[in-house]
């Protein structure tokens, strides 16, 4: 049985900080199909009843989590993960992603971890998130299960070709966090200008600027019905080459996330 989830929909919902299920319900109820949390958020119960008090479908929904760190021993892989499951009231984590390739991580034994929970059928699909060209590689030669998604920051003041290069060579989506750079793309004068001339707000150019750059989808984070609506619809947003050019040739850097 193919247990892996339905291709990444452009926009999904970014729940870091989110303390509350009726905004996961209320994203779901206007059609966001792709939910994103992780063990270190301290949420996945409040997704879980989110998701539990919605009436789409569970099949239909992507359920993403991620393992920290200091779970990520081998031994440490499985019980965390059902752990996680439990609190999100699934009997299935749709992808599961190493949260970052430091601590006890150990592609050695971690990632064979993760292809058993594939295999027993209490994960779907396995991710990697913070990875560099490197980490992407050896984890490609030891993981059975394919790498389904690379979540990385990535907004028009921070974002790494290579990266998306690489998914776009092996065949797998580059899943974009913080896409309007902790609220900072409203400065951006690029942004602006160009959020002007399509008559709409610079939040919806970010966002419309990464799902333009193939393989890329994007799970912005939102909690007012408003702006959920809002940042669903900027996918829809045609940005033209010119355009996203502008954008890709800002020279400023800001990685709201380092290690």
């Amino acid at each position: 049985m193919d247990r892996s989830p339905a291709p990444l929909p452009p926009v999904g919902l970014g729940t870091m900080g989110i303390e509350e299920p009726e905004p996961i319900a209320t994203a779901l109820e206007v059609g966001y199909r792709h939910l994103d949390t992780a063990r270190i958020y301290g949420n996945e119960g409040v997704v879980g009843e989110g998701l539990a008090a919605s009436d789409v479908e569970r099949a239909d929904v992507t359920v993403a989590t991620k393992l920290w760190i200091d779970a990520l021993a081998g031994d440490d892989v499985g019980p965390t993960a059902r752990e996680s499951a439990e609190r999100l009231g699934v009997d299935r984590i749709d992808l599961l992603y190493v949260h970052r390739p430091r601590g006890a991580y150990d592609p050695a034994t971690t990632l064979p971890a993760l292809d058993s929970l594939v295999d027993a059928g209490v994960v779907g699909a396995v991710g990697v998130s913070n990875f560099e060209i490197d980490d992407l590689e050896r984890a490609r030669e030891v993981l059975d299960a394919p790498i389904t998604a690379h979540q990385t920051e990535l907004h028009p003041l921070y974002h790494r070709p290579e990266l998306l290069e690489h998914a776009r060579e092996h065949g797998y989506p580059v899943v974009a966090y913080s896409p309007l750079a902790g609220g900072k793309v409203r400065a951006v004068e690029e942004v602006v200008e160009i959020a002007e001339r399509h008559g709409t707000t610079p939040e919806a150019v970010a966002i419309a600027w990464a799902v333009a750059k193939d393989p890329v989808v994007t799970i912005p984070k939102a909690s007012s019905e408003r702006h959920l609506r809002a940042n669903l619809a900027a996918a829809d947003l045609a940005l033209g080459p010119d355009e996203v050019a502008a954008i890709d040739a800002i020279e400023r850097e800001e990685e709201l996330y380092p290690e």
